[in-house]
């Protein structure tokens, strides 16, 4: 009697995967630095290539925190910040070690122009990774950027409010992240993989004290800042 040697569902193709387990990932991920972290995101890492979504009660939370060991590993290549809610800080950036001179801080003073210079740097494959800032978000808007994001090398995390987790979006990653003792609780809106219900703590520690110098010298540049240029028309809608 002939035995049934048929390959098993997720051998057939990399990006097959079954619903009760998470997503081994077909495209190249990063190493977010956290061990717990790492074990519950597909792939094992920060995916590259592609549109996360970190939804944030408020900013400042953590979340530059929780991404540091990433943007440690891409800063050669520079990191964007698109339409950030405050001001670089180059001091604190230093101290997750990412120097100033690897940071560029992009401001457009419409939000028409943050997504279209957004769409353009992730075209360009111009940086390692961009950070894009953005209160409202269209989902034709959101397509449009995961499907730039697509055709890079480039890490992506778009930040949103909290209430945004109720919309809609193509992000096949999307974590919430929300303050706690010593650290930050994230769940897990969307993911490949099982659905989780309770949030995972992540401790996370406050980077190193970094001293004034007792002798003159020289100090650090402010972040670079780019006026975004105008959108086109496809954008002209927005506020």
């Amino acid at each position: 009697m002939p035995h049934d040697n048929k390959p098993a569902l997720e051998e057939l193709h990399p990006s097959l995967w079954r619903a009760s387990q998470l997503a081994r990932g077909s495209s190249r991920c990063i190493d977010s630095g956290h061990p717990v972290l790492a074990s519950q995101l597909p792939g094992g890492g920060w995916p590259v290539g592609e549109l996360t979504e970190l939804l944030v009660s408020q900013p400042g939370l953590g979340e530059i925190r929780l991404l540091g060991p990433a943007l440690v590993a891409v800063a050669s290549r520079g990191i964007m910040l698109v339409q950030p809610p405050h001001p670089p800080q180059a001091i604190a950036f230093a101290a997750l070690g990412v120097a100033p001179s690897q940071l560029t801080w992009v401001c457009p003073t419409k939000t028409a122009d943050a997504l279209w210079a957004t769409e353009q740097i992730l075209k360009s494959g111009s940086a390692g990774c961009v950070l894009f800032w953005a209160a409202h978000c269209r989902n034709d808007s959101l397509r449009r950027l995961h499907l730039a994001a697509q055709s890079s090398e480039t890490l992506f995390f778009l930040l949103r409010p909290l209430q945004s987790a109720q919309d809609s979006s193509p992000a096949p990653l999307r974590l919430s992240l929300q303050p706690a003792a010593d650290g930050i609780n994230i769940g897990f809106v969307k993911r490949r993989g099982p659905a989780r219900e309770a949030p995972l703590f992540l401790p996370l520690t406050l980077p190193g004290i970094i001293k004034r110098p007792t002798t003159p010298g020289r100090v650090p540049a402010p972040a670079p800042v780019i006026e975004a240029p105008r959108a086109w028309e496809s954008y002209a809608e927005l506020p």
